[in-house]
């Protein structure tokens, strides 16, 4: 059987605006731009026939979903498989802060090089635990769900991460970005990043 996925980042946050690493911060919100694109990408989708959108704990993640869910109307559940990736000593720092003070393991987990997929920081998850942690639950919505088109309120990292899994290789993922997943019989492809 075919399923969908509409993976999106959340809204731009006043982390983004500040220029801090937000990982599983908690505190980082909406600006008056993130609502905007979070409605955007509510329009983008509400003609793709969406039954269920699953969503990550964190705030700026569920005030997405929230505002997306204005077009799709239908149930949001949270899921911790989706939530963004911990970056443990440097959340919530400046980027400007962590280049000074981890300038080497900065350059390491910025670095799209497989030796390096491993690294994390004091605390912290690496980029290939992120990846097995996300198609986990990809896999156990493709698998298990009555639902044919889901879609998932994420982070930056998790939408990343999808593209280094199927080949891709790692880009800078905009705030309101949507992957279009398409799993069929155990496999996965991107058909559509929007």
């Amino acid at each position: 059987m075919k399923k969908r996925f509409y993976i999106f980042r959340h809204g731009q946050s006043t982390y983004n605006v500040e220029g801090r690493t937000q990982g599983q911060t908690n505190t980082s919100v909406l600006t008056d731009l993130g609502r905007k694109q979070a409605f955007n990408i509510g329009q983008r989708l509400k003609n793709r026939k969406i039954e269920l959108l699953i969503c990550s704990p964190l705030r700026r993640s569920k005030q997405t979903a929230v505002l997306v869910n204005q077009s799709l109307n239908v149930p949001i559940i949270d899921d911790m498989r989706f939530i963004e990736v911990d970056v443990g000593i440097i959340e919530g720092m400046k980027f400007s802060e962590i280049e000074q003070k981890y300038a080497d393991e900065y350059k390491k987990w910025r670095s799209h090089d497989v030796i390096y997929e491993d690294f994390r920081f004091e605390g912290g998850e690496s980029k290939k635990e992120v990846r097995q942690r996300i198609f986990e639950g990809l896999e156990y919505y493709a698998q298990n769900s009555i639902f044919t088109n889901i879609a998932i309120s994420s982070h930056g990292i998790m939408l990343s991460q999808i593209l280094v899994r199927l080949g891709y290789k790692e880009i800078e993922i905009a705030n309101g970005t949507i992957i279009c997943l398409e799993y069929t019989d155990g496999t996965w492809k991107i058909t559509e990043i929007l």
